[in-house]
């Protein structure tokens, strides 16, 4: 049974925020939740993002969520020794392994630390599995989502390796 929710990290968030499409994010079949976390590097680390992600939270397209559950906390300060992980990181594994929901993250290091760290069992949701949804549900054709990877290549440093997403949905 798919969750009705997805955590998201900041990864995930900023490469709809570069290119001003929350509006996506809130037409995926599935919520978006962000944690307090995600929320603080979002708007402290990406100033020029910070209006969009507000406009996205205020106009309903993603939820957001507090790490105050003692499981959480515990799991959150477990992955943080070294701070090899950023907050957003550890607190998005945190509440997606503790509540059972998948989690939308593009950094694989992170998600390997995870692992091994706190024997976590994720579901991962990268930016193109997000994409590839949007086009199975109708939200987006193929050529708008080609669209969106050329932009996010040719003016962002997020790279799909696929030379269209035609290739991907086969």
């Amino acid at each position: 049974m798919q969750s009705t929710i997805v955590v998201a990290d900041t990864s995930v968030l900023i490469n709809f925020l570069r290119i001003d499409r929350m509006d996506l994010i809130g037409q995926h079949p599935q919520r978006f939740l962000a944690t307090d976390h995600v929320e603080s590097e979002i708007t402290s680390d990406y100033p020029d993002h910070r209006a969009r992600y507000q406009a996205a939270l205020a106009s309903g397209q993603l939820d957001t969520c507090s790490v105050v559950d003692p499981v959480e906390v515990a799991l959150f300060l477990r992955l943080r020794p070294g701070e090899r992980l950023g907050a957003g990181e550890c607190s998005a594994i945190a509440v997606a392994v503790n509540r059972g929901y998948p989690i939308a993250i593009d950094d694989e290091r992170a998600v390997k630390r995870a692992v091994r760290d706190v024997g976590a069992k994720l579901e991962v949701v990268k930016t193109v599995d997000v994409i590839l949804t949007l086009i199975r549900t109708g939200v987006l054709n193929t050529d708008a989502a080609d669209q969106i990877k050329d932009e996010w290549a040719n003016h962002h440093r997020f790279r799909i390796k696929a030379a269209s997403f035609r290739d991907l949905l086969a």
